[in-house]
């Protein structure tokens, strides 16, 4: 077997050179960093190339400020763990960032690899690294260049740090390694500086060891598990919707009487995002009217219990989006540098426990939509549940249907709930007994988002069969709200007639929630209603409640009542 030298490198993969057609868009604006303001939201935002960064002048002032720390240091010659000696097991020794540049499997995607450096920007930004703001404004200039490393998404086990993805990333800011950049694609990292107009970072005493400590990789990936949790979580309540008038469901489940004696605020918000778009005075059903006075007393759970169920996922993914905020803003190095008392002190803030912990919680709750879409897709397609054809289809026996459509969605949530073990209560020591405990962030992060995508393509085929059912109900109409999300699938499904490959369309919906459509599309009939009738009514409030998705609680309904109210005049 050939060996490769140093600096030598083996042919891509196909799939892995596609991941340099990513362009950049060359934003204008500009994203400030100050290490402790930084959202989810931005972080992924910055991932998609649609900010250049700066830091604050504050932000700089600490970094040299801790920089001058240790400069003291090293003029004493003061012996200080990770400024003028090795780390771990090897403390007593000098050594480089390359000795944990040995991460394996698919690099991160263009867009993951931005959050990656940016989040490590951001931390820095905090002043207690003990960092050069030359070092800093070097990262920052790659990042604004999109000059982005080759970065392994396997190989660490979130305990000191990330490591090995850390050590790839800081490998190509030093001229080291592959780096792509839009201007150059693929090339030797040095190769691709200087095509951008950059010079490869030479790094100073304790710089190092800054670069690579930190949970930057897990919580990068987290930001983006947190904020696709939130797109499809909100969408889960439109297509449950579509799915109950399908089933011609009742909605006396949702009565806020029902939600108000039992007040969880995620449960609260679920019910009320269901009273938005179902049978109302505002928005009248026809589908609903026609089944009134029908002798069923209650519905199933998958249909009954929707914002309890979905309400505990919004709960949970509230609650990691403001872990994960903490984490993207916390100084997480070792040693820290406290500059205003000129002194390093070693910890353990590069511990990856809380972004693990929180991200295996998110996987579990967030796994809970998808089972309950696939049991409303089963009742949508069995026409024993349904009173619908069976699998959705004219002349079933010769036309499959939906059968293997739900079939997929089986599959997905089978294969979710092995995801869904959580990572975090693992541990293998390391480093020769001194990380003895680990936190094994990095597969909860990577696991996370492989249930998110499973959670979202189950939906999508839940969005499918909801669409198709009302296809038989016709010329009976939906709410308004739900019509706009028929006629958006229509815009890129047509109805099921016959047996056709159904992969195009099961991905077409994918990119409807991937994007944000199906909650957008009614939502914006919901306020433009309620908006004409008075801007300042209690429905216009809940409707634009709905639209930025927060959850209501009576200490914040008066501020939020005047921030909407300037929101729609």
């Amino acid at each position: 077997m050939d060996v490769l030298e140093h600096n030598e490198f083996s042919n891509l993969s196909e799939e892995h050179i596609t991941l340099g057609k990513f362009q950049s868009l060359d934003p204008n604006e500009y994203l400030y960093l100050d290490g402790n303001s930084l959202t989810t939201a931005d972080l992924v935002r910055l991932g998609k190339g649609l900010f250049k960064i700066k830091l604050t002048n504050h932000a700089e002032e600490k970094v040299n400020e801790a920089r001058e720390v240790i400069e003291t240091i090293l003029k004493e010659n003061r012996v200080i763990y990770g400024v003028n000696t090795g780390f771990g097991k090897l403390c007593m020794c000098v050594c480089v960032c390359v000795c944990v540049y040995l991460g394996v499997g698919s690099p991160l995607s263009v867009e993951r690899t931005r959050m990656l450096l940016a989040l490590r920007i951001n931390v820095l930004a905090k002043g207690y690294s003990g960092i050069s703001m030359e070092t800093v404004q070097a990262m920052i200039n790659a990042f604004n260049a999109s000059c982005l490393s080759w970065v392994p998404e396997k190989g660490t086990v979130g305990a000191s740090g990330d490591l090995a993805p850390l050590a790839h990333l800081t490998l190509g800011l030093m001229g080291e390694g592959r780096m792509w950049s839009p201007r150059s694609g693929w090339g030797h990292a040095k190769t691709v500086l200087e095509c951008n107009g950059l010079t490869p970072l030479v790094l100073k005493a304790k710089e190092g060891l800054s670069l690579i400590n930190g949970t930057q990789m897990i919580s990068s990936m987290g930001a983006e598990v947190v904020e696709r949790a939130v797109g499809v979580a909100r969408q889960a309540d439109v297509i449950a919707a579509l799915s109950l008038e399908a089933l011609r469901g009742t909605t006396k489940a949702f009565h806020s009487d029902v939600h108000a004696v039992r007040p969880h605020p995620g449960q609260v918000e679920v019910a009320l995002r269901l009273r938005s778009l179902l049978d109302s005075e505002v928005f009248p059903s026809q589908i609903s009217e026609s089944h009134r006075l029908c002798d069923r007393v209650q519905d199933a759970y998958t249909l009954r219990c929707i914002p309890q169920v979905h309400g505990v996922v919004n709960d949970t993914i509230a609650f990691v989006k403001s872990l994960l905020f903490t984490e993207l803003n916390s100084a997480t190095d070792n040693p820290l540098v406290f500059a205003e008392r000129g002194e390093t002190i070693s910890g353990g803030n590069f511990h990856g426990e809380y972004p693990a912990k929180a991200l295996d919680y998110l996987a579990i709750g967030v796994h809970e939509l998808a089972s309950m879409s696939e049991r409303r897709t089963e009742r949508l397609v069995n026409p024993s549940l349904s009173e619908l054809p069976a699998f959705l289809v004219e002349n079933g026996g010769i036309n499959s249907g939906f059968m293997m459509a739900h079939c997929t969605a089986a599959a997905l949530v089978s294969e979710n709930k092995t995801l869904c073990h959580p990572s975090s209560v693992d541990s293998l020591s390391t480093s020769a007994a001194t990380e003895d405990h680990v936190s094994m962030g990095g597969w909860a992060a990577r696991k996370a988002l492989r249930v998110v995508e499973h959670v979202e393509q189950v939906l999508a085929i839940e969005l499918l069969a909801a669409c198709q059912a009302l296809e038989f109900l016709r010329p009976l109409k939906s709410t308004t709200p739900l019509e706009k999300v028929h006629e958006l699938v229509r815009s890129v499904v047509r109805p099921w007639d016959c047996d056709r490959q159904m992969s195009p369309d099961i991905e077409a919906a994918h990119m409807l929630l991937r994007e944000g459509k199906a909650r957008n599309k009614p939502l914006l009939s919901i306020i433009c209603i309620f908006h004409q009738k008075s801007p300042h009514s209690p429905e216009c409030f809940t409707a634009n409640m709905y639209i930025i998705g927060e959850h209501i609680s009576s200490y914040q309904t008066a501020m939020k009542r005047q921030a909407v109210s300037a929101l729609i005049v």
